[in-house]
């Protein structure tokens, strides 16, 4: 794995204080050329449709990724795009069924690539950037609160409040194609990528995050860890997944 030796990554995942499952499912997979594709999907539906859908999802692309042997970033965009469209058809067509009705789930997948992080973003899952010691998102909640928000109709005071919070507009299982918002960001020294559901953002601040992030006393699962933990303390009232991307200096190993 001498592709991701500057690379660290954490996967966590919890089913929270309310829930009486987890539907949350995340998973990392290499290729042949040793490349790693991480897979966070937050399942939704009723009865164990949500959690068919999202363990599906990861696992259906991990099954797909491993068999490649792809490094050019815009061969791995085209497979993204692709595969993620496969996977909606089969979960919309399952969902068909009596017993899936309605299933779907968020998805965030994410390859890395020496320093970069090359990923494919569907519903209200979130995919942040800690640099310096600053909070950045780099992707949009496809939700109905996050349209009001950018069509200027509610503040995002008034978002983080609202009864409908949970309505996502785009979803792997939806009839149409889906539409995957796709970013590259390069890690430098001692950046984080956080990859979490809204089990963990609905729950603590960035300030938070960021707070645990920036804490030398931890180690990086330590850190996952912490943070599963202040969203069960602040009430855990959704599944609670986490991945972390730690980019070391070269002086850290």
């Amino acid at each position: 794995m001498s592709d991701n030796e500057h690379m660290k990554i954490s996967l966590f995942t919890d089913i929270g204080q309310k829930r009486s499952n987890n539907q949350d499912f995340i998973n990392k997979f290499d290729n042949r050329a040793g490349h790693t594709l991480i897979v966070l999907a937050d399942g939704m539906g009723g009865h164990r449709a949500g959690n068919i859908a999202s363990e599906m999802t990861v696992t259906d692309l991990g099954r797909e990724w491993i068999n490649t042997d792809l490094t050019d970033l815009g061969q791995i965009r085209d497979w993204l795009v692709n595969n993620i469209e496969k996977v909606n058809r089969r979960i919309y067509e399952l969902g068909q069924t009596d017993d899936f009705q309605g299933m779907g789930t968020t998805i965030e997948a994410l390859v890395i690539i020496e320093n970069n992080v090359l990923f494919a973003h569907i519903g209200d899952s979130r995919i942040s950037l800690i640099h310096d010691g600053v909070y950045t998102q780099l992707t949009s909640d496809h939700s109905l609160v996050n349209e009001l928000v950018k069509a200027g109709q509610i503040t995002e005071e008034e978002a983080a409040s609202h009864p409908q919070k949970n309505i996502i507009t785009q979803s792997i299982g939806q009839a149409s194609p889906v539409e995957p918002d796709l970013g590259i960001q390069t890690l430098g020294a001692n950046d984080y990528l956080l990859v979490n559901s809204d089990g963990l953002t609905n729950m603590i601040s960035n300030e938070a995050i960021v707070a645990v992030l920036t804490d030398e006393t931890k180690d990086l699962d330590e850190k996952a860890k912490h943070l599963i933990q202040l969203a069960n303390d602040a009430g855990g009232l959704a599944n609670i997944t986490v991945a972390l991307i730690h980019a070391e200096s070269e002086g850290d190993q």
